[in-house]
C-alpha cells in the first residue's frame, strides 16, 4: 500500500476535500492520505503543475498524487493517470498539470482513466465533482494496488497535454529569467533561474547584484541587492537574493513580502533580469 497525496484549488471552505478523503477511505479505509495543498489559485495549471514538482521527490516511491485543477471539468479532456521516472503517480485531468515534472523529473508511461466506467459507483449522473467521483476513486484505487495501473488504457506520451515552460538563459553577461510562483506565505518571489547559472555568471554569495523586473514591457522593480545565504545576512526590511529550497534563485524581503511591497505578480509575463554588478 502506498501513500495518497491531495492537491486541488478547492480551498477549505466546504466539504469538497473532506468528500475526497472520505471516498478515499471508503475505497481503502487503511490508506494513508495526507494533502499538498488545497489553495492553489481558481483555475491555475501551471500553479499545480509547479506544486507537485516542489513535493513529490520527498515522498516515497509508489506515492499516488491525485492533482484536481479542472477548467475544463465536463468537456472532452481525458482524465489520465502517469507514471514518473521517479517511481510516483500523478492522477489528474489531461490538462497542463504534469508539465514541470515531465520537464525535469520524466514521465515513464501514461494512462487513460474511462470517466465513465472508472469511476465512484451510482455517481454517473454528476458532471463537475471529478475531483470526488473520478480522481479521489482511482487514486486510492491505485494506491492500495499498484497493478490497478496495468488495467488502464495506455495513452502515447506524446499525445499528453503540456504547458510552455521557459528556461532561464545567460548572455551578455546578464541572465533572464521568468517569475514562476510565490513562497506564499512569505511573498518572495521564486524564479526559474538555477543556481549553476548563477555560477556561470560568476555571482558568488555576498556579491552585489543589479535585480530588475518586467512585466510585459513595463519596468516595475530595478534596484540593487545582496546575494547572500540567508535572510539573516541582511537588516529588517532589506531585500536579498538567495537559493530556494529547489537551488533555483529567490527573492525576498527580510521578514516582509517583496511581492505585496512591489506589487510583482508571477507568470509568464513577468521576466527577470540579473546582473552582477562590479
Amino acid at each position: 500500500m502506498n501513500a495518497l497525496v491531495f492537491q486541488s484549488d478547492f480551498g477549505l471552505g466546504d466539504g469538497a476535500v473532506s468528500a475526497m478523503h472520505g471516498v478515499a477511505r471508503m475505497v481503502n479505509s487503511d490508506l494513508i492520505i495526507d494533502d499538498l495543498t488545497h489553495d492553489i489559485k481558481p483555475y491555475n495549471i501551471f500553479e499545480a503543475s509547479y506544486r507537485i514538482l516542489q513535493t513529490i521527490e520527498y515522498w516515497p516511491k509508489g506515492t499516488v498524487f491525485v492533482s484536481v485543477v479542472d477548467p475544463g471539468v465536463g468537456s472532452d479532456r481525458n482524465s489520465i493517470v502517469v507514471k514518473t521516472k521517479s517511481g510516483h503517480y500523478i492522477v489528474t485531468p489531461d490538462n497542463g498539470t504534469i508539465s514541470h515534472v515531465a520537464k525535469f523529473i520524466g514521465l515513464e508511461s501514461a494512462r487513460i482513466i474511462d470517466e465513465v466506467k472508472d469511476r465512484l459507483p451510482f455517481s454517473e449522473n454528476s458532471h463537475t465533482f471529478h475531483g470526488r467521483d473520478v480522481y479521489a476513486y482511482n487514486g486510492a484505487k491505485l494506491a492500495s494496488d499498484e497493478g490497478y495501473y496495468h488495467f488502464l488504457k495506455e495513452i502515447s506520451l506524446d499525445e499528453l497535454v503540456y504547458s510552455p515552460i521557459k528556461d532561464a538563459v545567460f548572455k551578455d553577461g546578464v541572465i533572464e529569467g521568468t517569475i514562476d510562483i510565490l513562497d506564499i506565505r512569505f511573498g518572495s518571489l521564486w524564479t526559474n533561474i538555477p543556481l549553476d547559472l548563477l555560477k556561470k555568471a560568476d555571482i558568488k554569495q555576498g556579491d552585489a547584484i543589479k535585480v530588475t523586473i518586467f512585466y510585459k514591457n513595463i519596468k516595475k522593480y530595478e534596484n540593487q541587492m545582496t546575494f547572500g545565504h540567508s535572510f539573516a545576512d541582511v537588516g529588517l526590511g532589506e531585500t536579498i537574493a538567495y537559493i530556494n529550497s529547489l537551488i533555483n534563485l529567490g527573492i525576498a524581503i527580510n521578514q516582509a513580502s517583496f511581492s505585496d511591497t512591489y506589487q510583482i505578480g508571477t507568470g509568464a509575463d513577468w521576466t527577470i533580469f540579473i546582473k552582477k554588478e562590479i
